[in-house]
């Protein structure tokens, strides 16, 4: 079996891969600081709390946008599975060009994103993850990586509001029943959620406009995804493991490619 580990700068998530079937994921915390043996056994306690035995697990690939755990995660990844991980990176085969001054400033989650949106829905596409920050990348029919925008995640935004001004508290993100709010959390909720809906529709709007192609795909993805999908005609499809995919799909292409080379 396959592990996958898309780690991002509030979780390390982790699935697990038979063939192309995703069989169970688990998350970790980033932030806390780990030794390869801490990354070791927790990684072997979640899988066992997915019943998952870890001599089953034959390869692991990661995709990172946090350099300064990568050392322990790939330690430890090597003392209790006893494989050295694929990373993704540059050079990596995805099958996705990249269509940038400087191809290496795009982040791995971007590229396994784009990997995923595209192979496994075709192209056109746009991928939108709402992940830390919220991000749009536009892949061509062709597979070309051909843009990219980055704002502010939804956490960020009203991690912001809150601790910026005095009077007003830490809420939870949510979905308002009616944009005509009554009162402060309400009206909080109200403008993070329907102004990020709003900006959705309006940069999906625009990469069109921009780019001559009216007829792309919409993919989305992340943790508060689902609820800005339900709330908008603009996303297709709302798919919570694409990045997961991606990872897998850019793990199968780089072992095929290892193969025609013997």
């Amino acid at each position: 079996m396959l592990l996958t580990i898309d780690i991002g700068n509030t979780n390390l998530t982790f699935g697990v891969f038979e063939g192309e079937k995703l069989l169970s994921t688990f998350r970790l915390t980033t932030n806390i600081p780990r030794t390869s043996n801490e990354f070791g056994e927790a990684i072997v306690e979640g899988l066992s709390r997915q019943h998952v035995d870890e001599t089953t697990i034959e390869d692991v690939i990661i995709a990172s946008v946090v350099p300064k755990v990568m050392y322990s995660l790939v330690s430890g990844i090597k003392k209790y599975f006893h494989c050295t991980p694929y990373v993704v990176g540059e050079g990596t085969k995805s099958g996705i060009h990249i269509a940038a001054a400087n191809p290496s400033e795009i982040g791995a989650d971007r590229i396994v994103d784009a990997v995923g949106a595209y192979d496994l829905y075709g192209g056109p596409v746009i991928v939108i993850d709402y992940g830390t920050a919220t991000t749009y990348d536009l892949v061509t029919g062709d597979g070309v990586f051909a843009a990219r925008v980055t704002c502010p995640g939804i956490k960020i935004s009203t991690k912001a509001l809150w601790s910026s001004a005095a009077q007003l508290p830490e809420i939870e993100i949510k979905m308002p029943d009616t944009i005509l709010a009554k009162n402060t959390i309400t009206s909080m909720q109200a403008g993070i959620m329907y102004g990020t809906v709003g900006q959705t529709e309006y940069i999906i709007q625009k990469i069109k406009e921009e780019s001559g192609i009216s007829d792309i795909k919409v993919v989305a993805t992340g943790g508060l995804g689902r609820i800005v999908a339900d709330a908008t005609e603009s996303i297709d499809v709302y798919d919570p493991h694409l990045t997961l995919q991606g990872i897998r799909l850019i793990y199968e292409k780089t072992k095929a490619s290892q193969q025609r080379g013997q």
